[in-house]
């Protein structure tokens, strides 16, 4: 069938979804390894004999949608103005081009993805969360005056680095924090004090710094800006911190500019035996294949500068366009997000998805809702099933075939519809990195326009 995905189910914990190839690296480009940090659709790992592992598969998933939810509900509020105006004090107690490896979360204990970078002299390899929703990076340091959580690597001593330095107040560098952080820096013995927190309540607050990033041995960056943890709590699993790939000025992004033109893409593994990546500047098969490749425009949004803004404009169900008008989308804007998981759409939009693709399965029994996901099916009596196809069309002509991994989500005795509809149609849209994966997301920030590349993790 051409607008049908048939799945066969297996005997196993979760659906798996379709397989990803590994990624490969090309000669020309310079790569970051993505990991999945945590894989609702894919077998546990044992990370070590004290990792819990009581949990069903009902209870993860349910805190995995309640995490997820926690995300979202922080990103619309933001995009609503209502931002926290705290200052913090720290408690005492262009042609070039990058890549990396870019890997499941799971066996971190975490929901995203994360990615392997080096900090100081030496080089100390962490892993680390990547995020197009935030523009600040940070990492735990010791002494960890206040609290750090448990990570997979020995976490970072600024002692032992030749290369650290502590950025002073009243210092234009210190002044940037407050676009990145949204919190007014801070000051201790001359030292800036830098304070973020994210919608699940996690935070982080420690020094403002200066160190050396090493992405890959050839890309190196000797004075990059980044938070020195003091204080860590929160959803990170055993990652060591956050990159932020916002549009800030001190995001990673911005800091690489020179470098890497404002370029980067990704491509986000889809089960936790595949690989993906994270790519700084130009590749040459981008550029040979630029007439061929679909981009729709990046937009800003002086709700969230810093957010990377798209214009959908319709949606299909197994090859037929919905009938949703494109002022629904327009009204509420839509984000393309790194950091959540399950797309959102404008409730009127997802009304309408909801009942064609109720209408589509309707040869399949219906089962108990989820926190979150409404339409949900037992398919456990099933060999195979055939789903139809989702496709997400923005301006410019850019259209997303979402793979099956980003239609359903669950076992085979709860399998559901992996969208979700906001509370109001003014709630802004999110693009979930479940409706991503697979693709190679291409993000021209310099030239303000963004692609979608089938097939991305070959």
């Amino acid at each position: 069938m051409h607008d049908d995905q048939t799945i066969v189910s297996e005997n196993q914990p979760w659906i798996i979804s379709m397989e990803s190839p590994h990624a490969s690296d090309t000669s020309d480009t310079s790569s970051l390894k993505i990991v999945h940090r945590q894989q609702p659709c894919s077998k546990p790992h044992q990370l070590n004999e004290h990792q819990e592992t009581t949990k069903s598969p009902d209870q993860t998933l349910d805190q995995f949608l309640l995490q997820d939810q926690i995300r979202v509900n922080y990103i619309q509020s933001i995009l609503s103005k209502n931002k926290n105006n705290n200052s913090v004090e720290l408690e005492r107690k262009k042609d070039s081009k990058a890549s990396i490896p870019a890997n499941s979360g799971l066996p971190l204990g975490i929901g995203n993805y994360f990615v392997t970078v080096g900090f100081g002299t030496p080089k100390r390899d962490l892993s680390v969360i990547f995020d197009t929703g935030s523009d600040f990076t940070w990492i735990q340091c010791k002494p960890c005056v206040g609290f750090c959580h448990e990570q997979e690597e020995p976490i970072f001593d600024p002692i032992q680095s030749k290369t650290y330095s502590n950025i002073t107040c009243n210092t234009t560098e210190c002044a940037q924090l407050r676009s990145a952080t949204s919190i007014s820096p801070g000051c201790n013995s001359s030292t800036c004090i830098y304070g973020i927190q994210y919608g699940d309540q996690s935070y982080s607050v420690g020094y403002f710094g200066s160190e050396k990033l090493t992405l890959t041995p050839k890309d190196v960056f000797p004075k990059f800006l980044f938070g020195c943890g003091q204080k860590n709590r929160g959803l990170f699993g055993r990652t060591a911190g956050l990159v932020g790939l916002g549009r800030d000025r001190l995001s990673l992004i911005s800091q690489t500019a020179k470098k890497y033109g404002k370029i980067f893409s990704y491509c986000l593994p889809a089960t936790l035996n595949s690989t993906g990546y994270l790519k700084f500047g130009n590749e040459k098969r981008d550029m040979k294949s630029k007439s061929s490749i679909k981009f729709t425009p990046l937009l800003t949004d002086s709700r969230g500068p810093s957010f990377y803004f798209l214009d959908l404009i319709s949606i299909s169900v197994g090859g037929t366009k919905l009938s949703i008008q494109p002022s629904v989308f327009a009204s509420s804007g839509t984000i393309i997000d790194s950091g959540t998981v399950i797309s959102r759409l404008p409730s009127s939009a997802y009304s309408v998805l909801r009942s064609n693709f109720r209408n589509s399965m309707s040869q399949y029994p219906l089962t108990q809702p989820t926190r979150l996901l409404d339409t949900c099916y037992n398919l456990s009596s099933y060999d195979a099933v055939s789903v139809p196809k989702i496709a997400l069309y923005f301006r410019g002509g850019a259209k997303l075939d979402v793979t099956f991994s980003g239609i359903l989500l669950g076992r085979p005795e709860q399998i559901c519809l992996a969208f979700a509809g906001n509370q109001d149609d003014k709630d802004v849209a999110i693009i979930g990195n479940r409706q991503q994966q697979t693709f190679k997301v291409l993000y021209n920030v310099a030239r303000n326009k963004l692609g979608f590349i089938p097939g991305g993790c070959s």
